[in-house]
């Protein structure tokens, strides 16, 4: 006799072990996590491990101040020769010197655009002839100025290399001048052997609490993250709602009646929903890392403002990726918008220290583009050739390939009659 409950209620339960022996189950799951693992670990070790051998036109600046006279028999004050020797002596390729004026380089380094700065001041010349006459009250001295703005490891290698190339300078000087002076005393000799004082200092200080240049890498994580965790929370919570996907929740399942709706229209709603809550994650990220912490960031309208539309352009893309891509899509906007974003982002190794593979991820990768905007917010007062007007036009991109390719994806599947429509449980 019929007792009207489905057979499949009677059948006996699976065992796990059972389950487990079967090979195709572990095949997909297998298989992704190896490349995933595999692709993983070369993206993000293969950018960081050899930062100066990688080493590719390195902007610092180069400043010749001396004002001279000329020493005996020479007809040009020494900052010439010197600043001549230092741009000779660099490995080619590895550095773009820029030969600025003082005032050139600091313009420069208030925007970001130098790393660094080499800068023989005015009396260079005169302070080196006082030690060949035994008038010194100092050793001559070079600057080397940092510009930590442009994030902690950038202008660390930038430092390091000005500090090397004035050490070089000043071996290489001084030579010249014990040359010139064999009678000289013991002491005068030890000194004149390497006579220039290279002295460090910040060419562009930024804020105490900036994390040393590292606040606008970790910001722009937090806004990508924000954007692409919230996009996925909206993804799977407008599926379940509709009915096109289970709701659990720890031992509670449940599954709504589907709803009858394109693919185009769910995905009005998932943008339209991204959006808004944008506005909810900007707000939270700037309370917790401004009003809580006390990160320094100036310019807080502008800040919110640039915030919010970073959001909404990670968020979009990722709602359009999953619209195309259906449940590979979570994992192929992670690829996107973070594996591939973190190492060829700039923010933690300068780009003219990483791969030409990050290099030309750079050029487009959404974090690269984000923390350029950052970074000219926080420390470089907003100036628009501090990368931000290059940040504004790529955001304004990311807006446009996302709306285009998710709804040129979703209309194509809606004439096709690929339709999400699954049967409702009865």
């Amino acid at each position: 006799m019929a007792t009207g409950i489905p057979p499949q209620v009677n059948a006996p339960q699976a065992r796990a072990a059972k389950v487990l022996r079967h090979g195709k189950l572990w095949l997909v799951p297998g298989v992704l996590s190896a490349l995933v693992a595999l692709v993983l670990s070369l993206l993000y070790m293969g950018g960081i491990l050899t930062p100066q051998d990688d080493l590719h036109r390195m902007p610092i600046a180069l400043v010749d101040s001396d004002a001279g006279p000329p020493l005996p028999g020479r007809t040009a004050p020494l900052g010439a020769e010197l600043t001549d020797a230092v741009a000779a002596g660099t490995p080619p390729g590895q550095v773009q010197w820029r030969r600025l004026s003082r005032a050139q380089a600091e313009e420069q380094l208030a925007s970001g655009k130098v790393y660094g700065a080499l800068v023989v001041p005015e009396d260079f010349t005169r302070s080196v002839g006082a030690l060949t006459t035994g008038q010194a009250t100092a050793r001559p001295v070079l600057l080397a100025l940092t510009n930590p703005g442009t994030g902690s490891l950038a202008s660390s290698l930038a430092s390091q290399i000005t500090q090397l190339a004035a050490y070089k300078s000043s071996v290489a000087l001084g030579k010249q001048l014990t040359a010139a002076a064999p009678d000289a005393p013991a002491t005068a000799r030890l000194l004149l052997a390497d006579p220039v004082d290279v002295q460090v200092q910040q060419g562009h200080p930024i804020a105490r609490h900036t994390g040393l240049g590292l606040s606008a890498f970790y910001y722009t994580l937090l806004l990508v993250l924000a954007g692409f965790l919230s996009a996925n929370l909206v993804h799977n919570g407008v599926d379940g709602a509709l009915g096109y996907a289970d709701s659990e929740i720890g031992p509670w399942h449940s599954r709504r009646p589907t709803l009858p709706i394109t693919r185009t229209q769910t995905l009005v709603v998932k943008m339209a929903m991204t959006a808004g809550l944008s506005a909810v994650t900007t707000t939270m990220i700037m309370l917790a890392t401004v009003g809580i912490l006390g990160m320094d960031a100036p310019h807080l309208p502008l800040l919110w403002v640039f915030s919010f539309c970073a959001c909404v352009a990670v968020g979009l893309g990722t709602q359009a990726i999953n619209a195309a891509f259906g449940s590979l899509g979570q994992l192929v906007a992670m690829f996107v918008f973070i594996a591939l974003a973190l190492p060829s982002s700039g923010a933690t190794i300068p780009l003219q220290a990483a791969p030409s593979f990050y290099r030309f991820l750079g050029t487009f990768e959404p974090m690269r583009q984000v923390v350029g905007g950052v970074r000219s917010i926080l420390y470089f007062d907003a100036r628009a050739d501090a990368g931000l007007t290059r940040a504004w036009l790529m955001i304004l991109l990311g807006f446009a390939v996302a709306l285009v390719f998710g709804f040129a994806m979703t209309r194509y599947y809606d004439r096709k009659g690929l339709h999400r429509m699954v049967p409702t449980p009865s």
